[in-house]
């Protein structure tokens, strides 16, 4: 019992996480977004720690106006009582100078649980789609250069090839050859 109550608290805290990242990104509280991740998380290639983090968020985020993240499905899949990985589904907006922007991305997380409080271990982001309001999507459509994206969507699911893979090879013509 024990451990199904400790499974379900984990779960709720690690379902706030991608919440108050939003809140934290939107309102520009570089300090709040930092302390979601441990504190040695990894930045880049060569840079660790929630300083290199809020340096380069700040950086980042100083290139956009204002923005709205709402945050929707949120998969979580522990693996062991201190470790979790989940996707979490994303519609953001983010306003620039001359044009509003809107797109749909997911967020590829890690998670651990560090002196009884869990955390963003790793964040990695994969884009459907982003563009200016007036446009219509398509796959993988970028009005702009994306600093926070890795990669596209839905192609960033080893499934994805694998199941086009299998289509070419079972399919059968009209004509049963």
């Amino acid at each position: 019992m024990e451990e199904r109550l400790d499974r379900l608290e984990s779960l709720a805290a690690i379902q706030q996480l991608p919440y108050r990242y939003g809140v934290a990104i939107d309102s520009r509280d570089m300090d709040m977004m930092v302390d979601l991740f441990v504190a040695d998380v990894r930045v880049g290639r060569d840079q660790t720690g929630r300083d290199a983090l809020k340096r380069w968020y700040t950086t980042t985020m100083a290139a956009h106006g204002p923005s709205c993240h709402f945050i929707g499905n949120h998969v979580v899949d522990f693996d062991d009582a201190d470790h979790a990985r989940g996707i979490v589904y994303c519609h953001d907006e983010l306003g620039h100078t001359d044009d509003w922007e809107q797109g749909q991305l997911q967020y590829w997380d890690t998670y651990v649980r560090v002196d009884g409080e869990w955390y963003f271990q790793r964040r990695r982001f994969h884009r459907l789609y982003m563009v200016d309001w007036l446009e219509r999507p398509s796959h993988g459509a970028m009005s702009h250069d994306d600093a926070l994206t890795t990669h596209r969507l839905p192609e960033a699911y080893p499934s994805w090839s694998a199941f086009w893979e299998g289509v070419e090879r079972d399919r059968v013509r009209p004509d049963g050859s």
